[in-house]
């Protein structure tokens, strides 16, 4: 069993920038791919961007050139640089990790963007 803990959600005003985090219980993150999923009220939940093994990152449209997915293996942790952001990006914002066996999510963290 693998434990996530999200941090880093919060009240931004637009065009501002937060970092969230993802913490790993233990050493999985070089093993499987990782993604950051958002989910805005009255919507589905929506991959945002991942990241291999290897390092190689995808992002959703919107979300190119504006946000950053990395990893460090060493503190188990997972991270999302999110800039210039706007109202349309408030949603709760979740990591998400597959094995063959097992899909895991954190419990999510908000990020606000007020009109």
């Amino acid at each position: 069993q693998v434990q996530f803990v999200e941090s880093g959600g919060g009240l931004v005003q637009p065009g501002g920038s937060l970092r969230l985090s993802c913490a790993a219980s233990r050493s999985i993150f070089s093993i499987y791919p990782v993604g950051w999923y958002r989910q805005a009220p009255g919507k589905q939940r929506e991959l945002v961007a991942s990241i291999t093994r290897y390092g190689e990152s995808n992002y959703e449209d919107s979300a190119a050139g504006r946000f950053t997915i990395s990893r460090v293996s060493a503190k188990n942790t997972v991270y999302l640089q999110m800039n210039s952001l706007k109202p349309e990006d408030t949603a709760v914002y979740y990591c998400n990790l597959v094995t063959p066996t097992t899909t895991y999510w954190g419990q999510g963290t908000q990020v606000t963007v007020p009109a």
